[in-house]
């Protein structure tokens, strides 16, 4: 096996003409060179060199090697400087899968953030629910996925995170929406699911409506899902236009208007908790690293903006109830 260091003194002492001038060259001793020589013939089986009494010529062997090793070597320098770029971050990529609230959300902050202080890094992102998102980051098609599981229920196997690593990212309360002209809009209390059992219901993606018919069959009843739509502008709309209710993701109703629905706090509360994930080897990369980081701060920053929402919101409704008195 050929090495770079003993290429480096072949293509010097083919540079220079002799072993004193390549130790020169190379800042290194004359016994250090010849050393190497005749390491990398062994390697090659075959003499590179032909020692005269005055010059040192290069053997058919030794002109074919040197004319690889230039190549070999300016490749080896270009990958030293890209992969000391990657670790500086100058350099590198991540690419992203998210669910569809997640990128409406979170990834544009932890984005903007990132090529604020890292403009060298590129960031790619598809959309995906779980548990196909992270499917695609143990086939290797993401570097990075956010993902999500409801915490009242157990989780399937399919969905075990045990072998990756989980940052986690913020709790995500469910909501009920419904119109605003619904009898139960308006009030300050929570709204018990069993109460919406004769309603018509508007539901999400297959896992959200899985999560739906167990969390009401759990309260005594089969919900009536007449529409189901993966976009929550649509939900919203449905719901605004009295078409039925509908329970949501408030990071989903953080990225839409919801214009002309109330938004009420459910008993039993149901939450999911939102997390970035990545493999192990991937999250020693310095970009995923860093883009991990950014992704808990984005978190972070939303939580605090839902608190607040929370507080106004409960604070407006008690405003209501009060007039109401």
């Amino acid at each position: 096996m050929f090495e770079a260091r003993h290429l480096r003194v072949l293509r010097s002492v083919a540079r220079t003409g002799s072993f004193s001038a390549a130790a020169r060259d190379l800042g290194c001793t004359q016994p250090a060179v010849s050393q190497q020589m005749k390491a990398l013939e062994s390697a090659a089986g075959t003499p590179l060199l032909v020692r005269g009494a005055r010059e040192m010529r290069l053997t058919e062997a030794g002109e074919a090697l040197v004319r690889h090793a230039t190549g070999i070597l300016a490749g080896l320098t270009a990958a030293e400087e890209e992969i000391a770029a990657i670790a500086g971050l100058r350099a590198g990529r991540v690419r992203l899968a998210s669910f569809p609230s997640g990128s409406a959300t979170l990834v544009p902050d932890a984005v903007a953030d990132m090529r604020e202080r890292h403009p060298g890094t590129k960031i790619s992102l598809v959309e995906a629910e779980p548990p196909r998102s992270v499917e695609m980051l143990r086939a290797g098609d993401c570097d990075i996925t956010l993902a999500f599981r409801y915490v009242d229920l157990p989780t399937p196997a399919e969905e075990s995170w045990a072998d990756l690593v989980v940052r986690p990212l913020l709790t995500d309360r469910l909501v009920g929406v419904v119109p605003q002209n619904h009898p139960l809009a308006g009030r300050a209390d929570p709204a018990r699911i069993g109460e919406f059992a004769e309603e018509q219901w508007i539901a999400g993606c297959p896992r959200c409506r899985g999560h739906l018919v167990e969390v009401c069959e759990r309260a005594g009843f089969t919900p009536r899902i007449d529409f189901a739509t993966d976009d929550y502008p649509a939900v919203v709309g449905l719901v605004a236009a009295g078409v039925g209710v509908a329970v949501l993701p408030e990071l989903a109703l953080e990225s839409v208007r919801a214009k002309g629905v109330a938004v009420l706090e459910m008993q039993p509360a149901v939450e999911r908790e939102v997390v970035a994930l990545t493999l192990p080897d991937l999250a020693h990369v310095p970009a995923v690293d860093m883009m991990l980081a950014r992704l808990a701060r984005a978190g972070l920053r939303q939580a605090r903006r839902t608190g607040l929402a929370r507080q106004a919101a409960a604070e407006g409704a008690g405003g209501v109830a009060a007039a109401g008195r």
